[in-house]
């Protein structure tokens, strides 16, 4: 993080960058209710490099621009079984990547899933925001990228 030990404030809605993945100017939802981070990508494949597993996933990378998809790969950190909203338990892939919020950014853990059926692209949960932001739900959009 870039402001050393220092709290942010967020609203319940909005902009960060993934910048590992391309991806900026992102609009998330913030969710204290979550324990894990999620991102909606598809077609997801595991391969091997170098005796590790490594995982090749496409991403929207441009929510206004459905068409355009973009190839990404991660080294696997994990397999994790989420409840997803609809009460169902999921096995997803566990990735790092860099999260970026105003002037601050850390690594974050995050699920991928297919978020399809749900407004937002990415959700950020408790774990991703454990000791850095204090959540104002009563506020949008406090951060532009």
């Amino acid at each position: 993080m870039t402001q050393e030990n220092k709290t942010i404030l967020v609203g319940a809605l909005e902009r960060c960058n993934l910048p590992d993945l391309g991806i900026t100017n992102l609009v998330i939802r913030v969710d204290t209710g979550a324990a894990t981070s999620s991102l909606h990508v598809e077609n997801v494949k595991e391969y091997k490099e170098k005796n590790e597993t490594w995982i090749k996933f496409d991403i929207h990378p441009d929510v206004y621009d459905v068409e355009k998809v973009t190839r990404h790969k991660a080294k696997l950190l994990a397999r994790r079984k989420v409840k997803s909203s609809t009460a169902t338990l999921e096995r997803r892939y566990v990735i790092e990547t860099t999260f970026e919020i105003g002037d601050a950014s850390w690594p974050i853990h995050i699920t991928l899933t297919d978020r399809s059926e749900m407004t937002y692209m990415m959700l950020l949960g408790r774990e991703a925001m454990q000791s850095k932001v204090i959540v104002d739900p009563s506020q949008e959009f406090i951060f532009s990228c």
